[in-house]
């Protein structure tokens, strides 16, 4: 079977069925692929079970029923748990340019959803129908447009930074302040305020919440209760962290991983 995500010519975009069929060529499953690239974008989806993904910019999880986005030719290594269906969708570069220049995961809107749905069913010849062309455009606008979550850990390049990241996402119940990690880093609080919000573009507060919610969503993805992965996360009850997922995502994490339907 060709390497449909190594195509340079054909449509601009390519949608795949993903399941654990070692014939597919989107394989799913619980399985794991170092690291590697594609000529073409990647925007993919699971219905069910997580995908860790890892690239030099950082290190991001995706759950059900939120797209992740890798750019034309950026390496990346990939864990997959228990995710026995989902979709791919591989965007040529120069269809990818309005797209995000780096990696990150996105929410999926209904019509994203539909329209995904309709491409699978298309086949990969070279030439597409004019509708289809347009319904491509909509898709790639839908995408350029979709929000942004913070499940995205980028890591700082400084050695000192990446010890205290590298620590902190290790042990994320660590209750040092900030003020004991700069110390333990050789750091004065103030540098490594300014250091850490230079090469990650978000605070440190915010990357020691995001590398919580990391651990959390994997947590919960596996069935652990609430209350024992808030007591593992160091938070003093179930409302505190419930409370944290709700203003991160808008929802508690009971209802984020409800079902929203999928492509079938």
């Amino acid at each position: 079977m060709p390497d449909l995500s190594e195509r340079a010519d054909g449509p601009a975009l390519i949608a795949l069925w993903g399941d654990d069929d070692a014939g597919n060529e989107f394989r799913l499953g619980t399985r794991e692929y170092d690291w590697h690239s594609h000529l073409r974008g990647q925007v993919f989806c699971v219905e069910s079970g997580l995908v860790h993904v890892r690239t030099a910019h950082g290190s991001w999880l995706l759950p059900p029923h939120r797209a992740g986005w890798l750019p034309p030719g950026e390496a990346h290594k990939v864990s997959i748990s228990g995710a026995m269906s989902g979709w791919s969708v591989l965007i040529t570069p120069q269809a990818s340019h309005e797209l995000p220049e780096r990696p990150c995961v996105i929410g999926i809107s209904e019509l994203m959803r539909a329209l995904v749905r309709r491409a699978v069913t298309w086949t990969d010849q070279a030439q597409l129908e004019p509708e289809q062309e347009r319904m491509i455009a909509v898709l790639l606008d839908e995408m350029r447009r979709a929000p942004h979550e913070p499940l995205h850990l980028p890591m700082p390049t400084d050695r000192r930074l990446l010890r205290i990241a590298t620590a902190i996402y290790e042990e994320p119940e660590n209750g040092r302040t900030m003020g004991e990690w700069a110390q333990w880093a050789g750091l004065s609080p103030r540098t490594l305020s300014r250091l850490f919000l230079a090469e990650t573009s978000v605070s440190f507060a915010q990357w020691r919440q995001q590398a919580r919610l990391v651990h959390a969503l994997e947590r919960l993805a596996r069935g652990e209760a609430v209350a024992d992965i808030a007591d593992a996360l160091g938070y003093a009850t179930p409302s505190n962290f419930i409370a944290m997922f709700r203003r991160s995502f808008g929802e508690s994490p009971a209802r984020y991983f409800a079902q929203r339907g999928g492509l079938r």
